[in-house]
């Protein structure tokens, strides 16, 4: 039977007790950096330092996130607008924080008087701000505020496929939703001659009805993409037949219009 020699098992020994003693200080220093970090953590809670900690600020959805579509009519319905000119019904949106409100022209076309309803229930006169019936949209100046103004959020770029929302006041039911996507772009609409046909449209598929005109389209994310300005009515009774059409908000705002395929749309 083979022996080892009492100096390499006092070696073997040592290294094992080195070994042991290894891990004994790495698990030491381990619990020494699990005991720093629960510290840390203690003083960052505000327990450390007998005082507390200040709040942290409440996250406040920014126009980056995508939104559920009730976080979307929450944001955006207190910008929405019940227009009543003369005999046509309508719908804007509040675009600046002075009250400016963009809506399509077609909507108060010819009118003298017009009526907003806000959407905490204040009513007020408009004057016509201005108006581009090539471009079929028009901006109003309120007599009156209300107490909140809250404008809507402008700009985005739209996609086809990408979902939208509507929001406006169809057949007079008030601060309707419908929701759908993107079903086309550069759109035409066919109008009379002597307004020329509105080009560079945005196609959709959300429910839209009279009343909805000057509506906000929007994004997933709460934008302003568009003004609604017409549907397609293959019957002719203005009713909704699963194509609607909206002014890009750039081109609403001034930019520059796109050409695109013939199309028809009765204004609504």
């Amino acid at each position: 039977m083979e022996r080892v020699p009492r100096e390499a098992g006092a070696a073997e020994a040592q290294q094992a007790h080195g070994a042991v003693a290894g891990k004994a200080r790495r698990m030491v220093i381990g619990g020494g950096v699990l005991v720093v970090v629960a510290v840390l953590a203690y003083w960052l809670g505000g327990g450390g330092s007998g005082e507390a900690a200040a709040p942290a600020p409440s996250p406040t959805p920014t126009p980056s996130a995508t939104l559920a579509v009730p976080d979307v009519f929450k944001r955006v319905g207190p910008s929405v607008v019940v227009i009543q000119a003369g005999k046509s019904l309508g719908t804007g949106v509040i675009a600046a924080e002075d009250g400016t409100i963009l809506t399509a022209h077609h909507v108060i076309k010819g009118t003298k008087e017009v009526d907003l309803t806000f959407s905490d229930g204040t009513r007020a006169k408009a004057a016509v701000a201005s108006s581009n019936p090539a471009r079929d949209v028009a901006t109003l100046k309120p007599a009156k505020l209300p107490e909140i103004v809250v404008p809507a959020t402008l700009g985005g770029a739209v996609a086809v496929g990408a979902p939208v929302v509507a929001i406006g006041n169809p057949l007079g039911l008030t601060y309707s939703v419908s929701t759908g996507v993107v079903s086309g772009l550069n759109r035409s609409a066919e109008r009379s001659k002597e307004e020329g046909d509105l080009r560079g449209l945005i196609q959709f598929d959300a429910s839209v009805n009279p009343g909805s005109s000057g509506g906000p389209l929007l994004d997933a994310r709460g934008l302003v993409v568009g003004i609604v300005v017409s549907i397609a009515d293959p019957g002719g009774d203005e009713a909704f037949a699963g194509i609607a059409f909206a002014v890009p908000i750039g081109v609403a705002l001034g930019g520059t219009e796109g050409d695109g395929p013939p199309g028809d749309g009765p204004e609504i």
